[in-house]
């Protein structure tokens, strides 16, 4: 009888171990990296997880997701700068299968710390192996993992977030006419209200008021995915009143920003290129029609 009663009260201590690692979404064991999840999830002590997932890194335990894990605490830390040294530092450890989530880390690390040249010539790169089926391992979806939850991800929903990321990324440096662009191309692939508002921006800038305002009564108007969110429509209001604001001016009397109305040479131009070549042939035409939306532009 005592055994029993024994046995019973390990099993619920085993039950009630792994009912806690479960809720907690920490993994079990005794490891650097399980010592580094508890101490970033449980402990909330984000200075000593950092110490652990190095060891874990330099120990080779779990290298993948101490990385990216190390990397994500660092930001949260104003580290970033720190964060991606050690991904580019460190990421050749890693296997071919998280490579992708690095280049988002690193994405979202290039954006935090304005090193908008890398982020650009990421998400170009990115864009690319899209377009040349050397993504998805040619599939039509991915796995993903969002704060421990996964889902599945399209080639068009992929596409049109790193359109939106590479359009952000040249309003940042004020190559607006190479944003439009972009934007108008990722308005194709899947359009919503937050991109509308963004291209509405680049044509504000551009002193395009018109073509500005037209773009935004779509989300006034909810005529666009997305246009009833709150936020979203705050901001059109605010570009609105900006565009109406600014039209006294005369726009020939403004001195003409350079790096506005000059495009991106090595991508948004060269798309032509890339789509007269031997990529047209390819599964995934992610770049047709964006050259007629330069010609437009620039006419």
């Amino acid at each position: 009888m005592k055994n029993n009663n024994t046995n019973s009260t390990r099993s619920n201590l085993a039950k009630d171990n792994e009912l806690f690692h479960v809720i907690h979404k920490v993994p079990c064991g005794d490891t650097p990296y399980v010592k580094a999840k508890h101490a970033q999830l449980i402990e909330k002590n984000p200075e000593m997880a950092i110490v652990w997932f190095w060891k874990a890194i330099n120990t080779g335990d779990r290298v993948d997701s101490a990385l990216k894990d190390m990397a994500v605490v660092m930001k949260q830390l104003d580290r970033s700068e720190e964060a991606i040294e050690a991904i580019k530092s460190f990421r050749p450890r890693c296997s071919k299968n998280s490579q992708d989530s690095l280049d988002n880390v690193l994405i979202d690390l290039y954006k935090k710390c304005g090193r908008m040249e890398e982020q650009v010539e990421l998400l170009k790169r990115k864009l690319r192996q899209i377009y040349q089926g050397e993504a998805f391992n040619g599939k039509p979806t991915k796995t993903a993992r969002s704060h421990g939850k996964k889902f599945q991800v399209t080639v068009q929903q992929e596409i049109s977030r790193l359109l939106g990321n590479l359009g952000w990324a040249y309003m940042q440096q004020a190559k607006y006419l190479s944003a439009e662009a972009v934007y108008r191309k990722a308005s194709m692939v899947e359009p919503d209200a937050n991109k509308s508002c963004n291209l509405a921006m680049c044509l504000i800038k551009q002193g395009r008021f018109e073509e500005g305002r037209s773009v935004l009564d779509d989300v006034l108007e909810s005529r666009v995915l997305g246009a009833d969110d709150s936020r979203t429509r705050q901001r059109a209001d605010e570009l609105l009143s900006e565009l109406e604001a600014s039209l006294p001016r005369r726009r020939d009397a403004e001195m003409e920003d350079v790096l506005g109305n000059i495009l991106d040479d090595d991508f948004v131009l060269g798309l032509e290129q890339i789509t007269t070549s031997s990529f047209r042939s390819k599964r995934l035409p992610i770049f047709e029609q964006i050259s007629s939306f330069r010609n437009q532009l620039v006419c």
